[in-house]
C-alpha cells in the first residue's frame, strides 16, 4: 500500500494485513426482561471463538483462563447480502435473536441501541449495529441456530443486568461488543 496525502504526496510503500469476508457487518442484540423481583435481566450465550483458543503462548503477557476460546456474549451475527439496508439490518437482528436465543420478534420491535461502531478498524471494516428488545421469558423457544458448528450446544443464561455489568468490569465477560451493548442498555433504560 501507499498513502495519498492531501498535498498529492505519497508515502513509502508498506505492507498492511487486513481481514476480508463476504458478510462484513454484524448485529448485536440485547434481549432483556424484568424479573419477579423487579430486576432488569439479560440473556447471554456461550460462543466458541477459535482465534482466541489458538493464541500462541509466546504472545500472552499473563496466564490465560482454561476456558480461553469460549466467551459469554449477547446474540450477534453477520448481516447477509440481502439484509444490507436499514430494514434488512433489523431483519438480521430479529433472525439472530431466533437463531441464538429462541425468541421470535418482529423486526419493528427491535430498538436501536446507539450508533454503530467499528470494533477492529485496524484489521477489518466490520461495523456493529446494536439493538435491544424486551422479551417475555415464557415465550422463549428452542433456538433455531444457523447450522454452523460454532452455534451448536451453546449454553444460554440469564442474569441481572447489574451483575452482567459487574462481571464485565471484572474481566469475566471479555467480549467488548457485549460490554458496550450492556452499558448502552443501562443508559437507554435510565432515560
Amino acid at each position: 500500500m501507499r498513502l495519498q496525502y492531501a498535498d498529492g504526496a505519497q508515502s513509502e510503500p508498506f505492507v498492511y494485513d487486513t481481514i476480508a469476508r463476504d458478510a462484513l457487518d454484524a448485529v448485536v442484540v440485547a434481549a432483556h426482561y424484568q424479573d419477579g423481583e423487579g430486576r432488569r435481566c439479560v440473556y447471554l450465550r456461550t460462543a466458541v471463538r477459535p482465534p482466541l483458543r489458538l493464541r500462541p503462548m509466546e504472545v500472552r503477557p499473563f496466564p490465560e483462563k482454561a476456558t480461553l476460546g469460549v466467551l459469554w456474549e449477547l446474540p450477534a451475527g453477520l448481516v447477509e447480502a440481502d439484509e444490507c439496508s436499514i430494514a434488512g439490518v433489523r431483519r438480521c437482528a430479529a433472525r439472530e435473536l431466533g437463531e441464538e436465543l429462541g425468541f421470535v420478534v418482529s423486526p419493528d420491535e427491535l430498538v436501536p441501541l446507539g450508533p454503530s461502531t467499528f470494533p477492529l478498524p485496524g484489521a477489518i471494516g466490520e461495523r456493529h449495529h446494536f439493538f435491544h428488545v424486551e422479551v417475555s421469558p415464557e415465550r422463549r423457544e428452542t433456538p433455531s441456530e444457523d447450522g454452523s458448528v460454532l452455534e451448536q450446544r451453546a449454553t444460554i443464561a440469564t442474569l441481572p443486568l447489574s451483575e452482567a455489568i459487574r462481571l464485565a468490569a471484572m474481566g469475566e465477560l471479555e467480549d467488548s461488543k457485549t460490554e458496550l451493548a450492556l452499558r448502552r442498555l443501562v443508559d437507554a433504560l435510565s432515560c
